[in-house]
């Protein structure tokens, strides 16, 4: 899932972008309130974590234009401003959920997690590949029955194979969709998950679902 996070003091915007890409999450980040407003109106974002006072358009203005446009984003605001008038305003305006710091990263996260239960499914709750289940929503993955222990970045690697079973996945597709970076990456990052991830999915069973097409990326089959 893709977030924006629109905050303009660094320091918080930089521990957001790395605790949320950690849970597997795609970021962006703005540090203006313009910016993050067209990116929200362009982009398609799961959810938008909104800081209140913003350069160039306060928050506020940014969540008005945000719904007088139609788009039905979730926005959770984050924000000092604290005062039971701002709650309210804040909420008024359209925000899904108001937050106000200093603030817990467990309890963003719980925020957040509420919000995107209630987002419209676009692919099945439950993905099977073989005897391979994998639950988005609650980003738990089993095999055969037996629970796998995978970091937020393999179960995001494996959800992204799993909603293209049968396709091939570029090693392009996958630094763009699991570290946000629009270049094919020069390191071995890529291979190094993916090899981390076979030894969980595939290497305790006979039956290997994920395939290397070589020089190309890679595929998520169910084996036979």
């Amino acid at each position: 899932m893709k977030l924006l996070i629109v905050e303009d003091e660094m320091k918080t915007a930089s521990y957001l972008k790395r605790g949320l890409e950690e849970q597997g999450f795609v970021v962006d980040v703005s540090a203006d309130g313009e910016e993050g407003l067209q990116l929200a109106l362009v982009e398609e974002y799961d959810l938008v974590i909104l800081d209140l006072m913003l350069p160039s358009r306060d928050g506020i203005l940014v969540l008005t234009e945000l719904r007088r446009a139609g788009r039905k984003t979730f926005v959770l605001i984050l924000t000092a401003r604290d005062t039971l008038d701002d709650r309210i305003k804040g909420l008024d305006s359209g925000a899904d959920a108001y937050l106000s710091k200093p603030f817990s990263f467990s309890e963003l996260m719980a925020q957040i997690r509420s919000l995107l239960r209630r987002k419209p499914q676009r692919n099945p709750t439950l993905i099977e590949v073989a005897d391979l289940n994998i639950d988005p929503f609650k980003r738990q993955a089993t095999r055969a029955g037996q629970k796998l222990n995978l970091t937020p970045k393999e179960f995001a690697l494996l959800l992204l194979l799993a909603q293209r079973k049968g396709e091939i996945v570029t090693r392009t597709t996958i630094s763009e969709q699991i570290w946000n970076i629009h270049f094919e990456i020069e390191s071995n990052s890529v291979e190094v998950h993916i090899r981390r991830l076979r030894a969980k999915v595939d290497d305790p069973w006979e039956r290997k679902l994920i395939k290397t097409i070589r020089g190309v990326g890679y595929t998520l089959e169910d084996g036979e």
